[in-house]
């Protein structure tokens, strides 16, 4: 009998053994940077097992680890998760003595409390395990899904997983699995190139002014790198990288590096020295030569120097993806033959050094899609696209929506039990926007309006196009609500969806603004409700279930946002299945 029961435990411990070196999950997110957690809280929200796993210690990234926490990007487009984080942020620091928390105003904190937030953030969400401190090894694919190993306790433990997101810093993930990467000679005709490069940053902490926070001298230390600061208004750039507690963000320091960077380690060690080196002469510069002693290095990381953990950089290697994002899809969405803003997952506004000719934008599907590797989807930097491009979602409140997106698409294939071949354009958007992300970037149209989901679907089919408008020094995207509808803006694309437009606009022939009677005549031809019947319905809930500013007057020319709001209720044109260029799928 004890025998017997002896042998019997020995099966179970050995079963439990078996099991505990195996982890099986729907999706597995590595890297857990401001991308990778939205990414990972995203896919757990939409009710699909998720695992994030972060080689160090804290979530965040180049936000945190990398000392990146002066967000000025995104600060009017508050999607999703990134606008939760803003809140929480704000919420934190609003009784301190002279934050900022005006609606708009730039997002400063310490990285420790970034990661803190993003930490009490994950632990809230079901479906989602987090292990921080877990480096990952090996990566295999497995039919359509992918076998990783990472290191939990020391011991070697594989995760099965049905999707795999690179969220890495430096698309080592996408690499390792065998995914095609492109450099700028493959860049479209025009594309500006942006140099890659990485810049270590340091946070100094005003000690006080009797204070003497001198560093030793850093080893190669060269003077003449830093001499260009006595020109500069030390003050005013102080100020601009303030951050919370008397701290401050100081990314003065970069170095340059080229492709040896991505493919060999002890390079990228290499640059990782100096670039580290470079910005402790900074800091040593800072103290000696211009007289702030009292300004020394904030001990948060835990690391020998006192400088953060990672680095930071706008550019890394992009993936070949199913599209690839340029320029022109940023500045000229709309007048392009792939209509890449009809599958937005994420949005975005212009880094400042590039505001004055970039407009806000949409990040398209397709390109976090590896071309040759079904199920891997990728993030941060090695986004399908093109250097210029990128350089634009480099930033980590840019990323966090991206991020968003990146989850939605992987719990949809995760869900439904299909691949990144086979993509649903319109089901994922819609469970963004259920979770409160935005498709485009109005800054016009808060999201508390009710009106505010029916503008983001029509305009995601092009009925009805942004308007670029030039604001202090940037470029912002509005929707415009009162503006009037043209037929000549709207005929192409209801021609392009619905089949009887043709014969609709033949025999109606409205004129250059187009009316609500137009619109009332299109819906009844093409739903084949009585035109009476539906014109007084409408007449009768056009104020109290649509709350529509305007008066309900067939001949009158019907705004933008009567336009958005009735069209959506009854040509329901999102409902419309697009590629992941954009084209309509009839």
């Amino acid at each position: 009998m004890i025998k017997k029961l002896l042998i019997s435990l020995s099966i179970c411990f050995a079963s439990f053994i078996s099991n505990a070196s195996t982890i099986k999950t729907d999706v597995l997110v590595i890297g857990g940077g401001a991308s990778g957690v939205s990414a990972a809280i995203q896919s757990a929200r939409s009710k699909v097992k998720t695992l994030l796993v972060e080689p160090n210690r804290w979530l965040g990234g180049s936000m945190t680890l990398g000392g990146t926490c002066v967000l000025d990007a995104n600060r009017n487009l508050p999607s999703g998760i990134w606008g939760e984080f803003r809140k929480r942020v704000t919420d934190y620091y609003k009784n301190r003595l002279g934050y900022d928390t005006t609606q708009y105003a730039i997002l400063r904190f310490e990285p420790y409390t970034g990661a803190e937030i993003l930490r009490k953030i994950t632990d809230t969400v079901k479906n989602l395990t987090v292990k921080l401190n877990t480096p990952y090894t090996t990566i295999k694919k497995d039919g359509t899904g992918w076998d990783v190993g990472i290191i939990i306790n020391g011991e070697t433990v594989t995760v099965k997983a049905k999707v795999l997101i690179d969220a890495t810093e430096t698309g080592d993930v996408a690499a390792k699995a065998g995914a095609q990467f492109t450099n700028e000679q493959d860049n479209v005709i025009n594309e500006k190139t942006v140099p890659q490069h990485i810049t270590w940053l340091a946070i100094l902490k005003d000690f006080g002014k009797n204070a003497d926070k001198t560093i030793p001298k850093p080893e190669d230390y060269n003077e003449a790198l830093y001499t260009y600061l006595k020109s500069k208004n030390l003050k005013k750039l102080l100020n601009d990288a303030h951050i919370p507690n008397d701290k401050y963000m100081i990314n003065w320091a970069s170095v340059s590096t080229n492709d040896m960077y991505f493919a060999n380690a002890d390079y990228r060690n290499s640059a990782y020295k100096r670039a580290r080196l470079q910005t402790l002469g900074l800091v040593y510069y800072l103290q000696t030569e211009l007289g702030y002693k009292n300004l020394g290095l904030d001990n948060q990381f835990g690391t020998d120097d006192q400088l953060p953990n990672i680095p930071y950089s706008c550019t890394y290697r992009p993936v070949k993806g199913l599209v690839r994002m340029v320029t022109e899809d940023i500045t000229t969405p709309y007048n392009r033959e792939s209509k890449l803003y009809r599958t937005a997952i994420g949005i975005g506004d212009a880094i400042p050094e590039q505001s004055s000719s970039f407009p806000a934008y949409a990040i398209p599907m397709g390109a976090v899609v590896e071309k040759d590797a079904e199920n891997l989807l990728v993030t941060e930097k090695a986004i399908s696209a093109t250097n210029a491009v990128n350089a634009c979602l480099s930033n980590p409140s840019v990323q966090m929506t991206l991020g968003q997106g990146v989850g939605a698409m992987a719990a949809y294939c995760a869900f439904f039990k299909t691949t990144t071949q086979h993509l649903n354009v319109r089901i994922i958007q819609g469970e963004i926007l259920d979770y409160k992300g935005w498709l485009l970037p109005f800054t016009d149209i808060p999201q508390s309006g009710s009106y505010f989901r029916a503008i983001q679907q029509v305009c995601a089919t092009g009925l009805l196009q942004g308007v670029q408008e030039k604001k202090d020094n940037s470029i912002e995207v509005h929707f415009n609500p009162d503006g009037i509808v043209s037929t000549d803006e709207i005929k192409p694309v209801l021609l392009e969806m619905y089949s009887r437009a043709f014969l609709w606009f033949n025999k109606e022939k409205p004129s250059t603004q187009f009316t609500i009677g137009n619109l009332l005549s299109l819906i009844s031809d093409y739903t084949l409700v009585d035109s009476k019947d539906l014109q007084k319905n409408l007449e009768k809930t056009w104020t109290n279930q649509y709350k529509l500013p305007g008066s309900f007057d067939l001949n009158r020319p019907i705004t933008r946002l009567e336009f958005a709001v009735i069209a959506n209720k009854y040509l329901n044109p999102f409902a419309k299945k697009v590629d992941l260029r954009g084209r309509v799928i009839n």
